[in-house]
Formats: C-alpha cells, structure tokens, sequence
C-alpha cells in the first residue's frame, strides 16, 4: 500500500515554479496529481511541462475552487490505496525532509492517541513574508494538536477524509481547510503538529500590524475573497461553538479584526467594506 498521494492545485501557475515543487516531491509519493481550476491558455506550458515530468494533470473547464482540485487528489489518493494525501499550494515551498517529518510526526500520534485517531498533520510554524505564524497548542499525551490548519504542507487522513464526504467545494476557496479539520475533530479525530517543523508559505499579500501590543496579520485579501471569507467563516461557527467554543471565539475575533484592518490600513478600503457587508448576508449556492 502507498504511503501518501500528493496533490497540487494550481491556478495560472508558472512553469520554473511549478517544475521546482514536483522535483522536490520527486520519487516519494505513489502519484503527484497538478489539479488546475480552470487557467487560461497563458498556464499551457506549465502544465504541459508538469505532465511531461510525471504528474497527472487534471485541468477543469469552469473555475469552482481550491475544495474541488483537493478533492481530485484525494479521489486518487484513495483509488491507490494511500494512507495520506499530501496537500500542497503551487507557491509553498517544502524542506527536503518535511514529509519525513509529517508521517514521523504521524506514527508518533498514533501510537499516543491510538490507531484511527490522527486526522491530519501539519508543519507547527508557517514562515510567511510577513514574519512567522503559529498555532494555539494543546498537549494530548505529549502530542502537540491544535484545532486546524491551513491544507498546504499538510497530511490528510485519506480514509477519514473520505468517510466524511471529501472537502467541501461549496465554500470554494476560503476556509476549506478549516472545514475538513472540523470534521475531523468532530469525528474524534486529532490535528496534529509537527515539532519544530517550518513551511515557507505567503498567506495573501499580507504584514503584520500590532493590534493592543499584539501581532496579527492584514492579509490584503481582495474585496471578492474578503466576502467569502466573512460568509464562510460565519458558516462554520455554530459548528465550531459546538466543537470548540474557544477557537470558535478566537476565530469569530480573528475574522473581525481582519476585517478591520482592511477597512482602515489595507488598499481598496471602502471596496473591502462593501464586500465584508456582503458576507454577512446568507448566500444560496446554484
């Protein structure tokens, strides 16, 4: 049985990029799947240069998100038979040992939190442009979780994932991530970090401000996404109170102050404002 599947879902990616982070995956999963959303033309060569170097190339017609491209790869993932998918942004950047790291970081928690109970495994620290991102840690039996995670540079459990109906591509592209961790977590399932593992990784065109003597990150999302990400994030909550009413608190102020630093410091303030008022009202998919 393969270990782990990895795929990458890309959009107008460029080709030296891309060719880099397939040959860092080089030889190490049973398949690398390129999942593109729909790019233009201008994206052929890259994704031609990314077949031609072994990856299965899976190209969709109309743009629906990063949820459907992850789900491409987990539908290979288990028609192969992997234990993991390994999850993987065309711009994030992995250490030659990072999914070493992962799947050690993997059997460790099994072995602490039993067989069946590890949901994902993710890198402890992001290094963003803007400095170094963390997550708030729990300790189960020395083993480091925290609630979720962003998906690149991720394991995912490929059976759990499954079980649980995939990731959902009604959010589209904002909080996909956070969507599948609740899931697991309310299945039983850990999210599980990697100690002392980095990820080099830019979360939109972000910097960091201090709000109250603390630092946070204006993202610089554009108006559309800064809709979405209001709307999603809304979504999930009753969920996550029910899950977890601290992080689904920490996470509802997150969402607020981001939202106000992009009215007030961030470009395209009275557009975001717009847009964040529009993602407070119900949205009807189709």
């Amino acid at each position: 049985m393969p270990t782990y599947t990895a795929v990458v879902p890309t959009y107008r990616c460029e080709r030296d990029a891309l060719l880099s982070l397939l040959r860092s995956l080089e030889c190490r999963p049973s398949q690398v799947v390129v999942a593109d959303d729909a790019s233009p033309c201008t994206a052929d060569t890259a994704l031609k240069a990314a077949a031609d170097a072994g990856a299965v190339v899976v190209r969709h017609r109309r743009n629906a998100g990063i949820a459907r491209s992850l789900n491409d790869g987990l539908r290979f993932a288990a028609d192969l038979g992997a234990m993991w998918l390994l999850t993987v942004d065309q711009d994030s950047v992995l250490a030659p040992d990072h999914v070493d790291l992962l799947l050690a970081a993997a059997d460790d928690a099994a072995h602490a939190l039993g067989q069946g109970r590890v949901g994902a495994v993710a890198a402890s620290m992001i290094d963003d442009a803007s400095g170094e991102l963390g997550y708030p840690v729990t300790w189960r039996h020395g083993i480091a979780t925290t609630e979720e995670v962003i998906q690149t540079g991720t394991l995912w459990a490929v059976d759990a994932l499954i079980a649980l109906g995939g990731f959902d591509e009604s959010l589209g592209i904002d909080a996909v991530d956070a969507a599948a961790c609740l899931a697991l977590r309310s299945a039983g399932m850990s999210i599980v970090l990697a100690p002392g593992l980095r990820m080099e990784h830019r979360i939109g065109e972000g910097r960091q401000v201090r709000v109250l003597g603390r630092r946070v990150l204006a993202s610089g999302h554009g108006p559309e996404r800064r809709t979405t990400i209001v709307r999603n994030r809304l979504r999930l909550f009753p969920g996550e109170f029910a899950q977890s009413p601290s992080h689904a608190i920490r996470t509802l102020r997150r969402v607020v102050v981001q939202t106000g630093l992009a009215v007030t410091v961030e470009d395209d303030r009275w557009a975001k404002a717009k847009a964040a008022a529009k993602g407070l009202r119900p949205h009807r998919n189709g």
